[in-house]
C-alpha cells in the first residue's frame, strides 16, 4: 500500500518481516481497491512515485545537511560565548536567548529530517545521528518523537488517530464538524468562542516548556526507552554545566524556560500553519493521497520561508513523500500540482503571514459555529 511504500527506506530488510504475516493472495475476483478510495486517482500517484524515483529526488545530499548541522553548533556555541565574553547584563543575556533559540528551532528541523530516514541513505545514521541532534542537541526523546509523529503522518487531521490534535476537545475546538457536534452535545471544557484569543498565551509559548517536556520523559520512561534518556541526561549536564557556571540559579533558571518559550512559538506556529485551517474530522478511510491533501496546504517558497520553516512550507510534498530529502521539494512540487489540477483537487499555497493568520481565523470560525450549535434550543 501507498503508506507503507511512503514510510519505509529500506523494503528488502521490511519485507522478511513481512512473510511470516502473509495469509494468503486476494482472489482475482476481489477488487483490490476499496470503494472509498479514488481507484485512478491511487494509479496515477504510484506512476508519479516511480517518476520521483527515477529522477533521484529521494536521494538525500549530504553536504546540505552536513552544512545545516554546522550552523545549529556554531549558533549553540556562540550563545555561550556571547555570555562567556559580554557577561550576563541585559543585552548580551537577550542576545544569547535569540541564538540560542534560533539554533533550537533549527535543531528541531534537523531532527525531523533524521526521525524521516531521509539524511542518510542508511537506516542506522539517521537513527544514530537523530539522538545525537533530538536527545543531546535539544533534550527530548527520539524515539517518542517518532512514536508520535509517525501517527501523525499516517491519518493527519483524523481525530483520535492524530496524536497532534489531541487537544480537542479539552483546549480547542478544532474543525467546522467537530465545533458543531460539540455544541449541540452541549459540552463546554473551555470558553471555544475566545479560543482565537487565549490561543496566544496557551499553546505556542507553553507546549514545549510543559506538555511536552513532561511528555517526552514520561514516554521514555514508561517505554524503557533507557538509551534515549541517557543521551538526555547529556544534554541538561551540558546544559547546566556551561551556563551554571555564568547565571545565578533564577537567571539560569529564567534562560531556560524562556528560550524554551521561544522555541515553543516558533515551533507550534509554523507547525499548524499547513494543518489547523484544513479538514478535520473522523477517519473516512481515503486513499493516501486524499488523507495527506485534505489536512495539508503549503506555503510560499522563498530563502527565508525555506530557512525559516525547515521546508515545512512544502507541506503537501513532504506528507506524499515523507522520506524525500527537504531540498527537493521544490522540485517535484510542479508534479504533485499537476496531478492535483487532473483531479480536481485543490492545492493550496499561501504566503507565510497568511498562513499564520488563517490559524486564528480558523480558531474563531470554529469557536463561532460551536456557540451557534450550543445556544441553539
Amino acid at each position: 500500500q501507498d503508506a507503507f511504500v511512503a514510510f519505509h527506506v529500506d523494503k528488502v530488510l521490511v519485507s522478511k518481516y513481512l512473510k511470516s504475516l502473509q495469509i494468503g493472495e486476494l482472489a482475482p475476483d476481489q477488487p483490490s481497491i476499496e470503494p472509498t478510495k479514488n481507484k485512478m486517482l491511487v494509479k496515477d500517484f504510484r506512476e508519479l512515485r516511480a517518476t520521483v524515483e527515477k529522477m533521484g529526488l529521494l536521494k538525500p545530499n549530504q553536504l546540505f545537511f552536513f552544512l545545516h548541522l554546522a550552523h545549529i553548533l556554531l549558533l549553540d556555541t556562540a550563545a555561550w560565548l556571547i555570555l562567556v565574553y559580554f557577561g550576563t547584563s541585559l543585552m548580551p543575556f537577550i542576545v544569547s536567548l535569540v541564538v540560542l533559540t534560533i539554533s533550537q528551532v533549527q535543531a528541531s528541523w534537523l531532527q525531523h529530517d533524521l526521525g524521516h530516514l531521509s539524511v542518510f541513505r542508511k537506516t542506522k545514521w539517521n537513527h544514530l545521528l537523530h539522538k545525537f541532534v533530538m536527545c543531546h542537541l535539544i533534550g527530548a526523546s527520539a524515539k517518542w518523537w517518532t512514536l508520535l509523529h509517525s501517527r501523525h503522518h499516517a491519518k493527519p487531521n483524523c481525530f483520535q488517530k492524530d496524536p497532534d490534535i489531541d487537544m480537542h476537545p479539552f483546549l480547542f475546538t478544532l474543525g467546522k464538524k467537530f465545533s458543531v457536534e460539540l455544541g449541540i452535545q452541549k459540552k463546554k471544557y473551555m470558553p471555544y468562542n475566545h479560543q482565537h484569543k487565549y490561543f496566544f498565551i496557551t499553546l505556542p509559548p507553553l507546549l514545549f516548556p510543559t506538555y511536552f517536556h513532561c511528555h517526552t520523559f514520561y514516554i521514555a520512561y514508561t517505554k524503557r526507552y533507557w538509551v534515549d534518556l541517557a543521551w538526555m541526561l547529556t544534554f541538561y549536564i551540558r546544559f547546566f554545566y556551561t551556563y551554571g557556571s555564568l547565571l545565578e540559579i533564577k537567571s539560569l533558571l529564567a534562560y531556560y524556560f524562556i528560550f524554551r518559550m521561544l522555541e515553543s512559538s516558533w515551533f507550534v506556529w509554523v507547525s499548524q500553519m499547513n494543518h489547523i485551517p484544513m479538514d478535520i474530522y473522523y477517519d473516512n478511510n481515503l486513499d493516501w493521497v486524499s488523507t495527506q491533501l485534505q489536512a495539508t496546504c503549503n506555503v510560499e517558497q522563498s530563502l527565508f520561508n525555506d530557512w525559516f520553516t525547515g521546508h515545512l512550507n512544502f507541506q503537501i510534498e513532504h506528507h506524499l513523500f515523507p522520506t524525500m530529502p527537504r531540498h527537493n521539494y521544490w522540485k517535484v512540487a510542479p508534479l504533485v500540482k499537476s496531478l492535483c489540477t487532473k483531479h480536481g483537487i485543490e492545492y493550496q499555497c499561501k504566503p507565510l503571514l497568511t498562513a499564520f493568520a488563517d490559524i486564528v481565523q480558523s480558531l474563531k470560525n470554529s469557536g463561532e459555529l460551536w456557540l451557534d450549535a450550543y445556544l441553539h434550543k
